[in-house]
C-alpha cells in the first residue's frame, strides 16, 4: 500500500488542530478550550463533522484539539492533551458506528473507509456512548456534548437493527450533558458563548436535547410541548414506535416545531425545536474557514474515505424528499440551503491551485445534486407546514425550483482555470430533473463521468408509496438520458440503486424489479439489502409491521427471505462483469 504524503501546497499560515501535547506546545498553548473526540481519522476537510465543528469553535476565538479514534479501553488515550477548559465534544464520526462496523446481514465489516489504511476495528460499537462515558471518567465535572449523525439519529427511543432491540435515548446511556442534533454550527456557537461567559446553563438552545435529573424533570413546563410515548411504554408495546417516529418527523421544522418531551423512568429527554437553516452568506462563511483539506500529516497510509471527497465540493445541504428509509431529512432537515456561485467558484480555484490537482472536480453536490438553488421555507405556508416531504406525493406548489442558477453553476465551474472536467456524483432527484429539461440536458451533455447514479429504489408502486418515492419517473428519466447521450454522441450509462427487503415488499413485489432487469439485460453485481436505520420511518415499519397508514404489511426479517430478495436483483449471475447485451446496462451498484 502506498504511503500517504501531505501535499507541499498546504498553507503555512493555518495549521491542523493539535493532536498531542507536542503540537499544543508548538502553538504555545498550555490548555485547550475544547477537545473533540471522533471515531473517524482526523481529516481537516469540511466534509468531516469534527473538522467543521472544530473550525467553527476556533472562529469563536477558542483553542481546539482533536482526539481521533482513541483506544477506548484505556482512559489515557483521551487525556494526552489534558483537561479542556470548557467542554469535551464527542462524535462517532461520519457514520453511525454500528453501520460502519456491520453489514445488512449483521456481519462484521472487513474494512473502514474512515480509518487509516481502511483498517477496521478502530472504533467501538456505539462509539458516541463509549467515548462520552470515557470522557466523563477522564474529566469529572467537564461538560460532555454529543454531536454527529449517530447522536442525532438516536436522540429519542429508537430501534437498533444490529442488536435487534429498542434502545433508550443515547443521552440515557452516554450520560452526556447535552446532545446537538442536526447540522450543529448554530448550536455550537451558542454553547461556546454561554460557557465562555461563565453561564453554565445549556437549556433552551435550538437543535439540542438534554436529560436533566428526576427533580427538574418533574417540574418541566409541558404546556407548549408534545409528550412522546415513554421509553417504558414503547418497550412494552413496540407499535408505539410508529407514532413516536411520525411525531418527531412532523416536528422537524424550526419554524413551527414544538418542544418534545420523552420520559425515561423519572427522567425526561427534552428536545428543543431544530435550529434555523443557514442562509447563503452563513453557508459561504463556513467553507471559508481555514481548512487544510488534507488528513493530518501523522498518517502514513491513505484514508479511503478521503479519496472520494478530496476533489468534491459541497454546494447545498438539506433534503426535501422525506424518503422513509433515509435519515438525511431528520438530520440535516428538509429546508434547503445553497452556497453562492461566486463562493463555489472560489473554492474550485483554490482546489485547482493545489499541486496534486489533475483537472477533475469529482462532484458539485450535497444530499441531492439537482436541488441547488431550490427553495423552501420562504413562504408563509412553508413556515406553518409540518409535511415531511416537499416532493411527495407530488411537488408542493410552494417548492421553488429554478434551473437557471444550477445551469450557471455548471457552466461557470467548467470554465475555471485548470479545470478539465466537472462531474456530478451526488444523487439526482429524477422527478425534479424531468421538470428542468434544460438543466438535465446540461448535466448529461457535460457533467457525466460515463456513469450517472440514480436511485429508483424500487419499481412496484405500493413499495414506492411506502418509501415516499414517485412511481414511473425512472422509465421517463432513462429514456431522456439515453436520447440526450445519443444526440451528443456519448456512450454513457446509468447506475441504478435498488433496495431489497423493504417493509411491505415480498418476492412478489420484488418481481417487478427482477422482470425489468431481465428485460433490459441489466446485470447488477451489488444491491442494497434494506437496513432499518435508527429513527427513520422505515425502521418503525420494520419493527411494527404497519405502514404509514397504520395498515399491516409483511416484513422480510428472516435471513433466508432477505437473501432470496437480494438474489432477484441478480437475474444474470452467470454473466461476467461488464456490459451485458443492452447498451443501457451497468455492471455494478454501490
Amino acid at each position: 500500500m502506498s504511503v500517504h504524503r501531505p501535499s507541499s501546497a498546504l498553507p503555512t499560515d493555518n495549521r491542523f488542530f493539535p493532536i498531542s501535547q507536542a503540537e499544543m506546545r508548538a502553538r504555545g498553548w498550555d490548555q485547550l478550550d475544547a477537545l473533540i473526540i471522533t471515531g473517524d481519522a482526523y481529516i481537516d476537510h469540511p466534509s468531516f463533522g469534527a473538522a467543521m465543528i472544530g473550525r467553527v469553535i476556533e472562529s469563536e476565538g477558542l483553542r481546539v484539539g482533536i482526539c481521533s479514534q482513541p483506544d477506548w479501553k484505556t482512559i489515557e488515550s483521551i487525556t494526552l492533551m489534558g483537561r479542556p477548559r470548557l467542554f469535551v465534544g464527542v462524535t462517532a464520526g461520519n457514520l453511525d458506528s454500528m453501520l460502519s462496523n456491520y453489514t445488512a446481514a449483521r456481519h462484521k465489516r472487513k474494512d473502514d473507509v474512515y480509518s487509516e489504511g481502511g483498517v477496521s476495528g478502530k472504533r467501538p460499537n456505539h462509539a458516541a456512548v463509549v467515548y462520552a462515558q470515557l470522557a466523563r471518567r477522564a474529566f469529572p465535572g467537564c461538560p460532555v456534548i454529543l454531536g454527529g449523525i449517530e447522536a442525532s439519529m438516536r436522540r429519542v427511543v429508537h430501534y437498533d437493527y444490529w442488536e435487534d432491540k429498542i434502545r433508550p435515548s443515547i443521552l440515557s446511556d452516554s450520560k452526556a450533558d447535552l446532545l446537538v442534533y442536526g447540522m450543529g454550527e448554530r448550536a455550537i456557537r451558542e454553547i461556546c458563548q454561554r460557557l465562555s461567559s461563565g453561564n453554565g446553563s445549556l437549556e433552551g438552545i435550538p437543535g439540542t436535547a438534554r436529560m436533566p435529573g428526576a427533580r427538574e424533570s418533574a417540574s418541566i413546563d409541558r404546556s407548549d410541548a408534545i409528550v412522546l410515548p415513554s421509553c417504558e411504554e414503547i418497550q412494552a408495546d413496540t407499535r408505539l414506535l410508529m407514532r413516536l417516529t411520525k411525531v418527531v418527523e412532523h416536528q422537524q421544522t424550526p419554524f413551527c416545531g414544538k418542544k418534545l418531551i420523552q420520559m425515561h423512568g423519572q427522567r425526561a429527554v427534552i428536545m428543543e425545536p431544530p435550529a434555523q437553516p443557514l442562509n447563503t452568506a452563513e453557508f459561504d462563511a463556513l467553507y471559508e474557514l481555514p481548512f487544510q483539506r488534507r488528513p493530518h500529516p501523522s498518517y502514513q497510509q491513505p484514508i479511503p474515505g478521503f479519496a472520494t471527497i478530496r476533489e468534491s465540493i459541497t454546494v447545498s445541504r438539506g433534503c426535501a424528499g422525506g424518503c422513509t428509509f433515509c435519515g438525511l431529512g431528520m438530520h440535516q432537515g428538509k429546508f434547503l440551503s445553497s452556497r453562492s456561485i461566486d463562493a463555489v467558484m472560489g473554492e474550485i480555484r483554490a482546489l485547482s491551485s493545489e499541486q496534486d490537482f489533475h483537472g477533475t472536480v469529482s462532484d458539485l453536490g450535497g444530499p441531492t445534486a439537482n436541488l441547488f438553488a431550490a427553495r423552501n421555507g420562504h413562504t408563509n405556508a412553508c413556515l406553518r407546514c409540518h409535511r415531511p416531504s416537499c416532493l411527495w406525493p407530488k411537488l408542493c406548489p410552494h417548492f421553488e425550483i429554478n434551473e437557471k442558477p444550477a445551469i450557471r453553476l455548471l457552466r461557470e465551474s467548467r470554465r475555471q482555470p485548470g479545470v478539465k472536467h466537472v462531474f456530478i456524483q451526488s444523487g439526482v432527484r429524477m422527478d425534479v430533473a424531468l421538470h428542468t429539461p434544460d438543466y438535465l440536458r446540461e448535466l448529461i451533455t457535460h457533467h457525466v463521468s460515463g456513469h450517472l447514479k440514480v436511485a429508483p429504489e424500487h419499481l412496484e408502486p405500493s413499495v414506492l408509496r411506502r418509501m415516499r418515492k414517485p412511481a414511473g419517473d425512472f422509465q421517463a428519466f432513462m429514456e431522456a438520458f439515453f436520447q440526450i447521450s445519443e444526440k451528443v454522441g456519448k456512450e454513457q450509462y446509468l447506475v441504478p440503486y435498488f433496495i431489497s427487503s423493504f417493509p411491505g415488499c415480498t418476492e412478489k413485489e420484488m418481481g417487478s424489479v427482477e422482470c425489468f432487469l431481465r428485460d433490459q439485460h441489466w446485470n447488477l453485481q451489488q444491491v442494497q439489502d434494506f437496513i432499518p436505520l435508527p429513527m427513520t420511518v422505515a425502521a418503525a415499519m420494520y419493527v411494527t409491521g404497519i405502514d404509514l397508514d397504520d395498515k399491516p404489511i409483511p416484513v422480510a426479517k428472516n435471513a433466508g427471505d432477505r437473501e432470496r430478495q437480494k438474489r432477484m436483483l441478480r437475474p444474470n449471475p452467470s454473466k461476467k462483469s461488464g456490459r451485458s447485451h443492452s447498451p443501457r446496462s451497468l455492471d455494478s451498484v454501490d
